[in-house]
């Protein structure tokens, strides 16, 4: 653009700012829409465990970073394709096994995943391989078919995507490593049977509703970290994968790494 039309195009800028102030000033406003919301997977069972859960997770996301949030997470049926394809990621949790999913359900999910959504699978049996991730298994084989779960290595970015993580523990650390479910440039799906929710869930007085062990106040906090970092990753993918350099810089120039 040569200087003559930047100077026209600034003069008519400016004057449909005089004509339309109000319009001007709320051009800044991108408005709710603007937050970030996840939801629940609504099926027929127990899909909430930990109602208070999410919520708390996600006020600490809004407190650490710079992501502003929708903390009232909504119940979204799969089979609902508008509301589904309007949520860039969802956790799918239980306690109990659960009846299939319809032929809708998982068509949508198979093609949302695809998209670009991602599902936490978070299971509060507080055992490995109880029944609702038996079920969830036999979903994934059927929206994903092919894929399968593998277990997620310690390099991977979603343990550095915003903290470094050495264990991805929840209210109970009794599996070492999650799972996932890959594309071709991503995790699509990761599974949890660490109980991450109930390391989260707050009463209405800020009271935390379950005792985390065996790792206590520590184990909880970093169960929070690894719900941030599951946010960052879920927004910002594999953007951080370069920079995992950082901590041993810091730690050369003798700044605090934790």
């Amino acid at each position: 653009m040569d200087r003559r039309r930047f100077l026209r195009s600034l003069t008519a800028t400016a004057a449909g700012a005089a004509i339309w102030p109000l319009a001007s000033s709320a051009a800044f406003a991108i408005g709710p829409r603007s937050l970030l919301e996840i939801g629940m997977l609504r099926y027929d069972g127990n899909f909430d465990p930990r109602p208070t859960g999410v919520r708390r997770m996600l006020q600490e996301v809004e407190k650490r970073t710079s992501i502003a949030v929708e903390t009232k997470p909504p119940g979204i049926d799969p089979a609902d394709r508008e509301h589904l394809f309007t949520t860039p990621m969802l956790f799918w949790a239980g306690d109990r096994a659960f009846s299939p999913l319809s032929v809708a359900a998982r068509d949508n999910l198979a093609t949302w995943l695809g998209a670009g959504g991602m599902i936490v699978v978070d299971s509060a049996e507080g055992q490995v391989d109880a029944p609702f991730i038996t079920s969830v298994r036999r979903e994934l084989a059927a929206i994903a078919p092919g894929k399968g779960l593998i277990d997620i290595p310690r390099s991977h970015v979603v343990y550095k995507s915003f903290y470094l993580i050495p264990d991805p523990v929840g209210r109970v650390s009794i599996a070492r490593t999650m799972q996932g479910v890959f594309g071709p440039d991503r995790a699509m799906v990761l599974l949890s049977q660490n109980d991450l929710l109930g390391a989260w869930a707050r009463d209405n007085l800020g009271n935390f509703e379950y005792d985390v062990f065996p790792g206590g106040d520590r184990q909880r906090e970093m169960a929070y970290r690894l719900g941030v970092n599951l946010v960052m990753y879920a927004l910002c993918l594999n953007y951080k994968e370069d920079q995992v350099h950082v901590p041993f810089i810091l730690k050369r120039r003798k700044w605090k790494v934790d």
